[in-house]
């Protein structure tokens, strides 16, 4: 990790990554938790980072043929009481209204009045409602596969909250399917897998391993769990996106039935998946450096912010600015025109020029008079450590700014891809190298292991007592003969990757 810069972010990484992490959230104007306990106030730098995502996300799941809906925020409790393993899995993280007014009282002050006649959870995912709509939409097999998707706000009380990480409301996307065979539902599994693996890596830079989850990591009520799993700068892992297998549980406990070509009476097989902004704290962990934050080109709100250095009459410098504002945004870059804007704002250009940095805009442009008089502008790439800034010439810099994105883009990618490889060990193969690995000082940069398991429970405890977990059970990954498992030492099962996790 590079040091600390005189401008830079305090802590560093390599002082303290959690609280640098905190710290580059708060510069970069991303989100903050205020108000609520654990609630997140997502602001509008960080908004615009979510909607691009969203934008993304939501072109590749609609190629899928998946529909965007929406579902009431409220769920009866009596939906959850259906499905046992479901509400096992969730019940201690559910908010619970009772009641439907407040009164006030002599004093003035308020309460709650008019008790309902059945609790309502604020929605912790929302399996059994859509459920519910699914089995008053499906009657014939001529009405599968039913796919929908909709993007909306989730409540869950969490006992330690992490601004972007666990939050006690964030947003996301769920998909909800029904398939009249398993075989067309675990296609669909694995398929959007896929398309959160590409978002991941072709739009927020980030690397991920694919593979499926082991039982007791599953999502409750879920047959088979999928998942992308990220590495962070500090080595953890970040769990990046899931798709489940839910077989026939939910549309049993839902009576989601249909009539198949035989004329005779079926359950639908369904799946769930989702993705949530909790990525964007994945995004600040995976690229952000010791200046701050840093943001792929294709969710940068602006790709390019130019900074006028003016004096006296501003006015040739400004007009300047502008010309190259509209020369940028008419270039294409990733099938778009290139976000760029001008920042005339009444601060000192050096303060602004920091500002974007610390917010992680790929490409900031200052423009003066004697840049005027040289026929320069100048450059600094976000993606140099150095912040180097380069002098260009004015003409054909528009072509030059949309040309850096490409490679701003696949740099970010590829440094977190190096890192992925160099932090995975393979050559661990005993408990105690296991251990001394996930305890001793080794972890201070952290890595992933990827060594044989048994999937014997017992290797849980030991396991929960370093305070690691099977992140996932790669795709392909082949077991050899005479494999010993790296916790217990007898026949392994499956190869795994172990790691510390948020």
């Amino acid at each position: 990790m590079e040091g600390k810069a005189k401008t830079g972010i305090s802590p560093t990484r390599a002082e303290d990554f959690p609280q640098w992490f905190q710290s580059v959230v708060r510069d970069a104007e991303v989100a903050e938790l205020d108000h609520v306990r654990g609630a997140m106030v997502i602001r509008p730098w960080g908004f615009g980072i979510w909607e691009l995502m969203q934008r993304a996300l939501d072109d590749g799941i609609k190629e899928t043929g998946a529909e965007n809906a929406y579902f009431p925020l409220f769920i009866p409790l009596s939906y959850f009481e259906e499905e046992a393993r479901h509400v096992e899995g969730f019940a201690k993280e559910m908010a619970v209204v009772t009641h439907h007014r407040l009164e006030q009282g002599e004093d003035g002050s308020l309460h709650p009045a008019a008790e309902l006649p059945e609790p309502l959870v604020v929605r912790p995912t929302s399996e059994t409602i859509i459920g519910r709509s699914f089995a008053k939409w499906i009657n014939s097999y001529r009405d599968l596969p039913l796919m929908i998707n909709q993007w909306c706000n989730i409540v869950r009380w969490e006992l330690r909250p992490r601004v972007l990480l666990r939050t006690t409301e964030f947003l996301w996307q769920e998909g909800h399917t029904a398939h009249a065979t398993s075989e067309e539902a675990l296609e669909e599994t694995r398929r959007m897998l896929h398309v959160y693996r590409d978002f991941a890596e072709s739009v927020l830079a980030i690397p991920v391993l694919a593979g499926e989850k082991p039982e007791y990591e599953r999502f409750p009520g879920a047959e088979i769990t999928l998942s992308i799993e990220a590495m962070m700068q500090d080595g953890k892992a970040l769990q990046s996106g899931t798709s489940h297998y839910l077989g026939q549980n939910f549309s049993g406990a839902m009576e989601m039935e249909f009539t198949g070509e035989d004329g005779e009476r079926k359950l639908c097989y369904t799946t769930s998946w989702g993705l949530s902004t909790r990525m964007m704290g994945a995004v600040v962990m995976t690229h952000g450096d010791d200046n701050g934050l840093r943001v792929p080109p294709r969710i940068a709100p602006r790709q390019v912010r130019i900074v006028p250095i003016t004096r006296d009459d501003p006015t040739a410098v400004l007009e300047a600015a502008r010309e190259l504002r509209d020369a940028i945004a008419g270039q294409s870059w990733s099938g778009e025109p290139v976000r760029a804007e001008v920042d005339t704002r009444e601060r000192k250009p050096a303060d602004k020029r920091w500002e974007w940095i610390r917010k992680g805009v790929p490409l900031v442009i200052e423009l003066g008079e004697r840049d005027l008089e040289q026929g320069v502008v100048t450059m600094t790439r976000r993606d140099d450590p150095e912040l180097a800034r380069e002098a260009i010439p004015r003409e054909g810099a528009a072509e030059a700014a949309a040309g850096v994105l490409d490679d701003i883009q696949l740099t970010y990618y590829q440094q977190a891809s190096e890192r992925l490889r160099e932090r995975t060990r393979d050559d661990i193969s005993t408990l105690d190298e296991f251990r001394e690995y996930f305890s001793g000082e080794e972890t201070e940069s952290g890595g992933f292991v990827k060594a044989p398991w048994s999937e014997e429970p017992e290797t849980i405890e030991t396991m929960g007592e370093l305070g690691v977990s099977v992140r996932v059970i790669p795709f392909d990954e082949e077991l050899p003969a005479d494999a010993r498992c790296v916790i217990t030492g007898g026949p392994a099962r499956v190869m795994a990757v172990f790691a510390k996790a948020y």
